[in-house]
């Protein structure tokens, strides 16, 4: 399941950079998340299941995706639109897992062990050696960063949101809510701003399809799963792999070559990953085995 989230996540970045050319952030998010409600909503009819009801329950599903799709994704795709490379974006993000596992003792009563920071501080060594050739200075501005670093405070709380408050949500009802609260969200910059302007072509049909079935019904179902069941630290150290797999994926669909210092860096990042979840191995077992019956 981790590696099977790694690297659907990892396709998003190049679904994105097929997309983003012929629509507007917004407008290309709003539409992804209408999507994703419409089919959440059907699933949900033709299964019956019962819909999240109370205020308390409604406010903390609304929060989590308000975090993790429209604040994390609106604040990447705004970046990269405002002209930041997304090398550039993908390594201000890649201090996610350090910040969660700073943030998970008191808030979640997670302890991180010696072995676990090493782990994370080698896995953002890795990310780096990946990224920094690429991560070149245009585009870089006040706007731009403040964008990045609105993407970068959204994945982490919303990480922590969603273990503290939503690990037990259903994964069709729940995400169906946060779908919701996210559309809401990013409809008025798509209408008043953008203008729901869209150029249709088949690779923005193509990167629209894979976006909402693969990421918003795929990836994100997997990463609620693993949040559930692991450690907000392991799992945030999994997003560590993802710039070194976007690059490989990169390479065939764009000709993006990944230099040798990159290779390295991934290399370093999966050692980094295997640390964070190798401390306490019979836990990590259990919960990816819970996970798997998930």
């Amino acid at each position: 399941m981790p590696a099977l989230f790694v690297l659907l996540w990892s396709t998003g970045f190049l679904a994105a950079r097929l997309g983003l050319p012929h629509v507007g952030p917004f407008t290309f998010l709003l539409l992804r998340f209408a999507l994703v409600v419409a089919l959440l909503a059907a699933i949900c009819a033709i299964a019956r299941v019962r819909l999240p009801h109370g205020r308390r329950e409604l406010a903390h599903l609304a929060v989590a995706g308000l975090l993790v799709h429209a604040g994390y994704l609106g604040g990447t795709f705004t970046a990269v639109h405002l002209g930041l490379s997304s090398g550039a974006i993908a390594l201000l993000v890649g201090v996610q897992p350090i910040a969660t596992a700073a943030l998970a003792g008191p808030l979640l009563g997670e302890r991180v062990s010696t072995r676990q920071w090493a782990g994370l501080a080698l896995g953002l060594l890795g990310v780096a050696l990946v990224l920094v050739p690429r991560a070149n200075a245009t585009g870089i501005g006040v706007g731009s960063l403040l964008a990045g670093l609105v993407a970068l405070a959204s994945i982490t709380a919303g990480t922590l949101w969603q273990k503290r408050f939503c690990s037990d949500m259903d994964l069709r009802s729940g995400s169906l809510v946060q779908f919701a609260a996210a559309a809401l969200a990013v409809a008025a910059p798509a209408v008043l701003v953008e203008g729901l302007r869209i150029e249709w072509t088949g690779e923005f049909a193509l990167a629209l399809a894979w976006l909402v079935l693969v990421l918003s019904l795929g990836a994100i179902s997997l990463l609620h799963l693993l949040i559930r069941r692991g450690e907000a630290a392991r799992v945030a150290s999994l997003f560590y792999l993802t710039p070194g797999v976007t690059a490989l994926l990169a390479w065939p669909m764009f000709g993006e070559r990944l230099a040798a210092s990159g290779i390295v860096g991934l290399l370093l990042a999966a050692v980094g990953v295997a640390l964070v979840n190798a401390s306490a191995g019979g836990r990590s077992r259990d919960t990816l085995a819970g996970a798997r019956r998930d």
